[in-house]
């Protein structure tokens, strides 16, 4: 007969021969064995009525009382393949009971997968990072970043980006999906966190282009004593909010691991809710995916001290806008994106004509132009465009008149008088003299 002892009863096998032979007392052998002196009279006496085997766990090759049926984990393994076959087994238990109301502990899921090689663990790379403690209150730092990703799995034609707003104290987050990662998504972003909690302390976030310039200052920056910023910056300094620069993406650590979590579980939330918009994923994103991974991983604050500000003073529109300067010509108007805005006469004021106004480009598609602190009213000048064959048409009258046609695109730029013009007869005649009404002299 085979018998199976682990370490722990070979190490009683020996205490208990030696105790049986009377090599040592009761006491002793407890002793060594951290055992109470009753427990060690139980072992001997079962030691000598079964020898070896009496030191044997009695549970050895029994089927535990809490073992699960066979049936849970035949059907749990088809839900899985059928619909969560690349769910991690966190994940894939979470639907499981939500969507099946099947009730299995993740552990148990995770071995079940790994028995059928449906998951595989991952090893934990050796990487050596310093630790940073989370900051006390809510609001002192946020955390902002973009993922670029196959939110839809092909199931559009372009693929969104999803911008993120982190707390580092509480890990409060704010999301929403944008057609691409830059200034306005950035801008819009940030006035929804300000209008929700407040204006937080500072920003950290990376040094992509719509955050971090390498170039020189422009006017208005050398004017005013500042170093080159973006239009995100530029509202960050006016709302008094500080930007703290990452230089690594482990730097900002905290909305990284995000970043992660929702490559895995937002993926296959979109998927099983069947979301392939823009819209709709937004709208999912605020009243389902955002609010539940709030109360999930959000964690409270080491301080119950919030350090938002408010927002009195502060007009938002404005600052959270694409601010440009531009020349007011003689007629006081500006060239603002190839497009001719009009300074209405009730705005006019000395001073105005040739200076620099500021051009407000607002979130909501409206452009506002601000000089000296005050609003201008200006409107937009529609030009009609001029079609070819009208330009054409009025090059052949012209010419047939005798005068000078105007250029277009379907007729050279230099003009060639025909031989009978009066220009070229005057050559061969003399001088031609305009006496009077329709009267013609010529000097021979």
């Amino acid at each position: 007969m085979e018998l199976r002892m682990s370490q722990k009863e070979r190490d009683r096998l020996k205490v208990m021969a030696s105790l049986n032979e009377g090599q040592q007392k009761q006491k002793t052998a407890a002793r060594q064995l951290g055992l109470s002196t009753r427990q060690v009279k139980r072992l001997l006496r079962r030691y000598r009525v079964d020898g070896d085997a009496g030191l044997v766990h009695r549970s050895r090759g029994r089927r535990s009382n809490r073992k699960l049926p066979d049936e849970l984990r035949q059907k749990v393994l088809a839900c899985i393949r059928r619909e969560y076959v690349d769910f991690r087994p966190t994940f894939a238990t979470e639907k499981l009971f939500e969507r099946d109301g099947l009730a299995v502990s993740h552990e148990t899921v995770r071995q079940w997968m790994m028995a059928e090689g449906l998951w595989r663990g991952r090893p934990r790379r050796e990487t050596h990072r310093q630790w940073r403690e989370r900051r006390e209150c809510f609001g002192e730092m946020v955390q902002m970043d973009g993922s670029p990703h196959a939110w839809f799995e092909g199931r559009s034609p372009a693929e969104p980006v999803l911008l993120t707003l982190i707390d580092d104290a509480t890990g409060r987050r704010m999301q929403r999906f944008y057609e691409y990662e830059g200034t306005e998504p950035a801008l819009d972003l940030l006035g929804r966190w300000l209008r929700q909690y407040g204006r937080m302390v500072d920003i950290y976030a990376d040094k992509a282009g719509h955050l971090k310039v390498n170039r020189a200052l422009t006017g208005a920056e050398a004017r005013a004593g500042r170093e080159a910023e973006t239009q995100v910056t530029r509202a960050l300094r006016e709302l008094g909010i500080g930007y703290i620069p990452a230089n690594s993406p482990q730097a900002k650590g905290r909305v990284e691991r995000s970043h992660e979590v929702d490559q895995d579980r937002l993926v296959k939330e979109l998927r099983l809710e069947g979301i392939s918009t823009l819209e709709a994923a937004n709208r999912y994103l605020e009243e389902t995916y955002t609010p539940h991974c709030n109360r999930r991983f959000a964690v409270a604050a080491a301080s119950k001290v919030d350090a938002h500000r408010g927002l009195i003073g502060y007009d938002l529109k404005a600052i959270l806008s694409v601010q440009e300067e531009r020349v007011v010509a003689n007629d006081y108007t500006i060239q603002y994106q190839r497009q001719k805005w009009q300074i209405e006469r009730q705005s006019l004021g000395g001073g105005l004509r040739h200076s620099r106004v500021l051009v407000e480009k607002r979130l909501d598609g409206t452009v506002k132009l601000r000089f000296k602190g005050r609003y201008l009213k200006a409107h937009r000048i529609v030009v009609k465009p001029v079609s070819t064959s009208a330009a054409s048409g009025r090059g052949r009258a012209a010419t047939g008149s005798g005068l000078r046609p105007a250029p277009s695109a379907a007729r050279p730029q230099s003009y060639k008088p025909p031989a009978d013009h009066p220009w070229r007869k005057y050559k061969q005649k003399g001088t031609v003299l305009l006496c009077g009404k329709g009267d013609i002299s010529t000097l021979r």
